[in-house]
């Protein structure tokens, strides 16, 4: 089945602790249905020193399961995603606008 949200889609989260919060999407695990989101679903994680970091308490961006988040449309609203097709291909669109994404 092809994916409603991908890589850098802007979407809001729709329920739990970050409920409200928009964001832009970073990593999608479609088996797990998860998405990762910069700012969303962020855990405090120990990390040892290394050279190339710091090392200590860590902010990191945790899955948010795909089923919270909607697509935002042009006009900044939450909206539903449809596929349809154009020219031969299928794509995907805004459902509130009825726009190609």
């Amino acid at each position: 089945m092809a994916a409603k949200l991908k890589k850098g889609d802007k979407v809001v989260v729709l329920a739990g602790k970050d409920k409200g919060k928009q964001g832009e999407i970073t990593a999608v695990m479609p088996k797990d249905n998860k998405a990762i989101v910069d700012g969303v679903n962020i855990a405090i994680r120990h990390q040892k020193q290394s050279q190339s970091n710091q090392g200590g308490r860590q902010p990191k961006a945790m899955p948010i399961a795909i089923s919270n988040l909607a697509l935002l449309d042009k006009n900044g609203k939450p909206t539903r995603v449809g596929f349809k097709v154009e020219d031969g291909s299928k794509v995907r669109f805004a459902k509130t606008t009825g726009d190609v994404i």
